[in-house]
């Protein structure tokens, strides 16, 4: 522990002064709670929220599992509340059931991948029969790196970050091509067992959260979900997502996941099909990261991009200051030319630079007129 408050102080000492700042501490107090250990993450205690039925037995419809999902559901708040209000000791009182409401989840999820409608492209493939969806995953767990990540936000750093392969958007300028759209398959192949020691591993030598990312985690929600039955650590679950997720799928990571950091990229469908191909992105994504929101503690994420202040920049602050107020904001200023962007600057002209510094300050005025937080966690 005082190994990694040297390297924080010595790289990035903002990870340990942004807990100074009472906006940050209380806009993020459950995931603190979680990150110190003074209160269970929330998926250790959907393990210990029992359900009277098999999950697992094929005779039920998706239909009965999401009634017996929805049970447990109302249940889990107060159990939450009442087993937290403990510490890590209400842990202790309750012995593991034979199936639990995480079971339900990870029922539920295996379901929602054959045919897959894990995301809202909905393609319907079966993948647990081999065949690759539209993100290029199959039936399994594909991990292309992780470690202890000190270029996030200051309160996730030292994040224990995992890279899965593949993606349900197909972004031209995707700084992840490799593992998102050109090799996403070239990673190694896991079980949801060995992702679980991942997660554990990463833990115990000083991570703060365990961070989902890619790519895109969606595609891998059902192994995820499965892991964390393994996992016997105390961590917050990080979903760092571009929040294309089906309905269905936002319903089984509540509950499940302590801290959002969810992308808002574009103002506009438009804007989203033609540089990322996904249709109907900004009803889907706001629609998830409005119940993220609501459901935990999130800092969104917005990439400024050059020329795009007005169609997607300022669209995008505006609706985060009107309907998620708790949220902290990540303005971003890190976007460089890469992929098709760089194969085709013509075709992509418009974003085949930079922003400027004028790009970014602007951004930041905008912020600053609709009363974001935004500087404590950039």
């Amino acid at each position: 522990m005082v190994d990694w408050f040297i390297t924080l102080w010595n790289y990035r000492p903002d990870a340990l002064t942004v807990w100074s700042d009472p906006v940050v501490k209380e806009r993020l107090s459950h995931y603190y709670s979680v990150m110190k250990n003074e209160k269970p993450a929330r998926f250790l205690v959907a393990k210990l929220l029992a359900v009277d039925v098999d999950p697992y037995n094929s005779v039920l419809s998706i239909e009965e599992l999401w009634k017996i999902h929805e049970e447990a559901a109302r249940v889990f708040q107060g159990f939450y509340r009442d087993l937290a209000s403990e510490g890590l000791r209400g842990l202790e009182k309750y012995e593991k059931p034979r199936y639990s409401y995480l079971d339900v989840k990870i029922a539920i999820a295996y379901r929602l991948v054959n045919p897959c409608r894990l995301c809202e492209r909905r393609c319907g493939v079966l993948r647990l029969e081999g065949k690759p969806g539209v993100c290029t995953m199959d039936k399994d767990v594909i991990v292309h790196s992780y470690f202890h990540h000190m270029g996030e936000e200051a309160p996730l750093v030292p994040s224990g970050t995992i890279f899965y392969g593949g993606c349900n958007f197909k972004c031209v300028f995707c700084q992840n091509y490799d593992i998102s759209q050109v090799n996403p398959r070239s990673g190694e192949k896991l079980t949801p067992r060995e992702l679980a020691s991942i997660q554990v591993y990463l833990r115990r030598t000083g991570a703060r959260n365990i961070n989902h990312v890619g790519g895109d985690p969606t595609p891998h929600i059902p192994f995820i979900l499965e892991s964390f039955k393994y996992v016997d650590v105390n961590v917050p679950q990080l979903w760092n997502s571009n929040m294309y997720m089906s309905e269905e799928s936002m319903k089984l990571l509540e509950d499940i996941i302590d801290i959002w950091l969810p992308d808002l990229k574009y103002g506009n469908n438009q804007c989203a099909w033609r540089l990322s191909k996904v249709r109907n992105y900004w009803e889907v994504a706001t629609r998830n990261i409005k119940r993220a929101h609501d459901s935990g503690d999130i800092i969104i994420r917005h990439l400024v991009l050059p020329n795009h202040i007005e169609c997607c920049t300022k669209p995008v602050l505006e609706w985060i200051a009107k309907n998620t107020p708790r949220a902290l904001v990540n303005i971003m200023d890190q976007y460089r030319p890469e992929h098709l962007v760089v194969k085709y600057p013509e075709m992509y002209k418009d974003i085949a630079r930079r922003p400027r510094h004028s790009e970014i300050m602007e951004a930041y005025r905008i912020a600053d007129e609709l009363g974001l937080v935004y500087k404590p966690v950039s």
